[in-house]
């Protein structure tokens, strides 16, 4: 029984050795070939960028406020909501005008029966005085009689009116598509007329103010798009230089862009904003896909292959265009091929293979 398991043990040693030394290979060779793919390094004319810290501001802003007092029903949306255009944000109780409204209409019923009665009446007379049976006077009286009673109508019309539009202004609606920046009152408030309700920001007219050296002013021009990210989100995206404010900071003499941004949610003032803005006239510079960047210890790299290897290369970037790089580091040059996709998890002089070649 012992020699049996004696020879059962060495025949497993002897399999674990021979497999050992039959795949020992295999792992000594490292990881295997990566599938990766590539795209070719362009070459155009572009401006070198400066890197500036701007912050969100909304450019067009209400101030909304009521023209009627009265007290606050209810309050239908809370601060940092998005709204549309013409959504009701405040009701106002309504109930005493609405008292008024009803007692106006009786009044205009009322007058009604009036202009009825004086109607005939001024008729009979006309007849009577036609014929010099009725005085001049009685006439007269009659007429104005009439007269009035349609003028008491007029008046009280005018007066519903004036309710109706006080009614419909006991809502204080949006007056564009936006978001409630501060709300400054809430159910069960007495409001007068002219108290400032909520502040409302316009989501269509974001900007953003970023602070830029006077000497850059000749390279920048309104109209052109530049690179920003939103460091909250870390979200790249594109926004267009609309102008300058027209006050320079008196004592850095910085000079502040005014950039347009496009329509976002979930954003709040003063957000920081990174813009990459133009210092320098435009130059011929080599441009690769943004995918084609690595991030190492905080350096900017990419990869291209070099007798079926990747290489790494350090790489300075001069410039955001869209979604490519531009670069003026001599050893990076038109024609010349870089890994786009399947970068992310390469070493430097693993093998590759590439898929669209």
């Amino acid at each position: 029984m012992k020699q049996l398991a004696h020879r059962i043990s060495s025949q497993l040693l002897l399999g674990i050795f021979t497999l050992f030394f039959i795949y020992s290979p295999i792992y000594a060779q490292g990881p295997p070939p990566a599938k990766v793919v590539v795209e070719a390094v362009t070459q155009d004319a572009v401006a070198m960028t400066r890197s500036v810290t701007g912050v969100l501001y909304y450019e067009r802003v209400s101030d909304l406020s009521t023209e009627v007092a009265g007290l606050v029903k209810s309050v239908a949306v809370n601060q940092g909501d998005a709204v549309k255009k013409d959504q009701p944000l405040v009701y106002l109780n309504t109930e005493l005008l609405e008292q008024d409204i009803a007692l106006t209409r009786t009044r205009i019923a009322q007058f009604d029966l009036r202009i009825e009665h004086a109607e005939k009446n001024y008729n009979r007379l006309k007849r009577l005085f036609k014929k010099s049976v009725s005085s001049e006077k009685d006439f007269d009286d009659a007429l104005f009689a009439y007269q009035d009673a349609k003028k008491e109508k007029q008046a009280a019309k005018d007066t519903l009116a004036k309710l109706l539009i006080q009614k419909k202004r006991a809502i204080i609606a949006s007056p564009f598509d936006g978001v409630v920046l501060s709300k400054d009152v809430d159910t069960g408030a007495w409001v007068q007329q002219g108290k400032q309700l909520m502040r409302i920001g316009s989501q269509s007219d974001l900007f953003v103010r970023a602070p830029i050296a006077e000497g850059l002013l000749r390279f920048i021009k309104g109209g052109e798009k530049v690179e920003m990210r939103i460091t909250a989100f870390d979200r790249n995206l594109t926004g267009t230089i609309a102008g300058i404010d027209p006050m320079a900071d008196l004592k850095t003499k910085n000079v502040f862009l005014k950039i347009k941004m496009p329509a976002m949610e979930m954003v709040a003032e003063n957000m920081s904003v990174t813009v990459s803005v133009p210092s320098s006239e435009k130059q011929e510079l080599a441009l690769f896909n943004r995918s084609a960047l690595v991030k190492f210890q905080g350096s900017d790299f990419i990869y291209t292959v070099n007798e079926g290897k990747a290489t790494l290369l350090s790489v300075r970037v001069a410039a955001y265009v869209g979604d490519r790089v531009a670069t003026a580091d001599p050893h990076i040059t038109p024609g010349m091929t870089v890994i786009v996709e399947g970068n992310e998890r390469l070493r430097p002089n693993q093998d590759v293979i590439i898929a669209n070649q």
